[in-house]
């Protein structure tokens, strides 16, 4: 009606969400590379492809920390550690803002701790939980990555939905965050207040809420922000000061994208030549590339069966997922999240499959594939003709996993919770068919989540882990195998044993840890958090302390030498963890505190030093208050939160400290 121009908005989880972009690995497999400075490069990319053609924000990245592998939506988080979901969200801000995207942060907040996984459940969790593990992914976000916008969380916590709660989003993330950008809602949760949460009783009160609670933009329409909202003001009987307050923080955002020039133009904000415009180009797909490559995990690798240097003369890939390159694209993906609702339209973009890329790195085989079963629907119909065809081969490549998609159209993404982390449909059939011939077996797992893989991996020559590594991942899982690049992603999540591991993180206190008999349900993990395998060896040096002992507003450097002990260049990742043994709650057993990626030549050694801050060491006290009391820590450095290489105890003394929420939230490292 004013005729000021709407800030436009689009979906960028797995990159630019449109015909023909290039898909990147999903988040999670994003944060298994460990490695921000890739994920900045990923960000960025697509960022610059939205700019180019009017967009001016990206409803991205998902900070939600997993707390329990069965939600849909695990694909789209950072992983289970707070920490690594910090740096690795808040590089994403950086590389997306950098291309002049408004990046926006979801869900704020605890959005990812629905009871059973359900989507958009209530949560049932205490504000100390809410502060220790959800929220510092959001703080260092802000504070480090100065994002411009948020988005609320559907659920309720305690009862009270987010999108109606004062203390989220001005006690906390205004007045104690100082958090200046924009809350934007999630598409419609302002009328849920009404009409799912049942806390108004019609659009006009639900918008009334949700502006005192401290939402500003109403998204995806104005139901809730609209006349009735305006009508309520007039009669006196709403303040003003709240949509006042609202109105200024959208407006500056358009202020500062131009939106408010006096000689602004549609066309002004489309730099790019329509006619030509290329969203998958060669620099692009090289990023996606390097980032699938650094995402790959190898799991397992019995008697060093990978790489396969001699060309076996006939190799099978078998499953659902081998000769399907949707499989690696995740549900915000443009061809799972649109293309998916007109069946047969493709994927809009070249996605070379295991299969083909398994041909590709092994010119001189015969490599056939055999699909077996479907991803989701239970049919075994095919599993007999997959064992023939494994029966027959010199090597079996087993792909399993998911395909994304949007509430039940696929086994991973939003809307597709699972009742627990059995493979879907029969791959477990599948699997253990393929891995009862007397036929080498390699299992790759192309997923959105962990699933339970301790009934298959004892068998296994070989196992590889890709959380949906984007249009390259093909490329980059066949490199794996061929050896053509030594594998250096880590987990951001565990992967299970059995199916009934659940919920478990490895952020576990001790009474609740793994293997104590005291319960039929274990939660004991096949694979922990930072595990991931290489073709090198790695020797680490006895970690060493600048200091033994330091005040609880101290810091001190932890250091260690680590050497290239094997014969090929290799990139290993560097876990700092550290123990607190006696505190007012119970602590995890083992929390992370700090990381290193590092590429080492043979025989070369390189020296890690961490920074750290009395602060990292901090936690919700008895009374809610964030403090560092004195006491003993235990720093823990190895290649995985299981796998310790060496250990020192840390004294903390002094009096105990409240800590102020202008804290340090990183543990910096150089390498020299």
């Amino acid at each position: 009606r004013l005729g000021i121009p709407a800030i436009v908005h689009e979906e960028c989880l797995t990159g630019f969400t449109t015909l023909g972009a290039t898909s990147f690995p999903t988040p999670l497999g994003l944060a298994a590379t460990f490695d921000e400075k890739v994920i900045e490069k990923v960000s960025a990319a697509m960022g610059r492809d939205m700019k180019s053609v009017g967009v001016h924000q990206g409803l991205s990245p998902v900070l939600d920390t997993v707390r329990d592998y069965r939600w849909g939506r695990v694909e789209e988080t950072m992983g289970e550690d707070p920490y690594l979901s910090a740096v690795a969200g808040t590089a994403y801000v950086k590389g997306l803002q950098s291309a002049g995207i408004i990046a926006t942060l979801k869900h704020f907040f605890g959005h990812s701790s629905s009871r059973a996984a359900r989507n958009h459940g209530p949560v049932s969790m205490g504000w100390r939980e809410m502060y220790d593990f959800m929220l510092p992914p959001f703080e260092m976000a802000i504070r480090e990555g100065g994002v411009k916008s948020v988005m609320n969380s559907y659920t309720d916590v305690d009862g009270l939905p987010c999108a109606a709660d004062p203390k989220i989003f001005t006690t906390i993330l205004r007045d104690e965050l100082n958090f200046d950008g924009t809350v934007v809602s999630d598409y419609w949760a302002i009328s849920f207040l009404e009409v799912m949460h049942r806390v108004a009783e019609d659009e006009v009160q639900a918008g009334a809420l949700a502006l005192i609670a401290g939402i500003d933009v109403e998204l995806p329409a104005t139901r809730c922000f609209s006349d009735g909202l305006v009508a309520l003001i007039r009669a006196g009987k709403f303040d003003e000061k709240f949509l006042d307050r609202a109105l200024i923080r959208h407006l500056n955002h358009k202020l500062e994208l131009g939106l408010l020039d006096a000689d602004w133009t549609p066309e002004r904000d489309v730099t790019a030549d329509l006619s030509t415009v290329n969203f998958d180009s060669a620099a692009n797909r090289a990023v996606a590339l390097e980032a699938a490559r650094e995402s790959v995990i190898l799991l397992s690798n019995k008697d060093s069966f990978l790489p396969i240097t001699n060309t076996p003369k006939n190799i099978v890939v078998v499953g659902p997922c081998g000769d399907d390159g949707g499989a690696f694209l995740g549900c915000y993906s443009f061809a799972n999240h649109v293309m998916a609702m007109t069946p047969g339209s493709g994927l809009g973009i070249e996605v070379p499959s295991i299969k083909s890329a398994i041909a590709t790195a092994f010119k001189g085989a015969d490599v056939s594939s055999v699909v077996g079963c479907p991803v989701k629907d239970f049919d075994t119909s095919g599993i007999p003709a997959a064992r023939a065809a494994v029966d027959k081969a010199d090597l079996a490549i087993v792909v399993v996993g998911d395909r994304a998609g949007l509430f039940g159209r696929g086994t991973s993404g939003e809307g597709n919770d699972v009742a627990d982390l059995t493979l879907p449909g029969a791959q477990g059939q599948l699997l253990d068919a393929c891995l009862n011939s007397g036929t080498p077996v390699i299992i790759v797992s192309v997923s959105g989540r962990p699933y339970a893989m301790g009934d298959y991996a004892d068998r296994a020559k070989a196992m590889i882990q890709a959380f949906m590594p984007g249009e390259e991942g093909g490329t980059a899982i066949a490199e794996v195998i061929n050896g053509t690049i030594s594998p250096s992603g880590r987990l951001p999540v565990e992967i299970p044993s059995n199916v009934s591991g659940q919920p478990s993180t490895y952020l576990h206190p001790k009474y609740g840890q793994p293997g104590l008999n005291i319960s039929p349900v274990d939660s004991i993990p096949l694979f922990t958090f930072g595990h991931g395998l290489t073709y090198t060896t790695f020797k680490y040096s006895d970690l060493t302390l600048s200091s033994n002992e330091i005040s609880t507003d101290g810091k001190l450097t932890a250091s260690c030498s680590i050497t290239n002990s094997g014969s090929r260049e290799g990139t290993e990742v560097v876990q700092l963890y550290f123990e607190d043994p006696v505190a007012e709650v119970a602590r995890p057993i083992i929390t992370l505190l700090g990381f290193a990626r590092i590429t080492l030549a043979p025989g070369e050694t390189k020296k890690i030093t961490f920074d750290i801050h009395s602060d990292r060491f901090a936690y919700m006290g008895a009374d809610v208050v964030r403090i560092m009391d004195a006491g003993e820590i235990v720093l823990k450095l190895g290649s995985s939160s299981s796998d310790i290489k060496s250990s020192k105890s840390l004294k903390i003394t002094g009096s105990k400290r409240v800590v102020p929420h202008d804290r340090v939230l990183r543990t910096p490292v150089s390498i020299g």
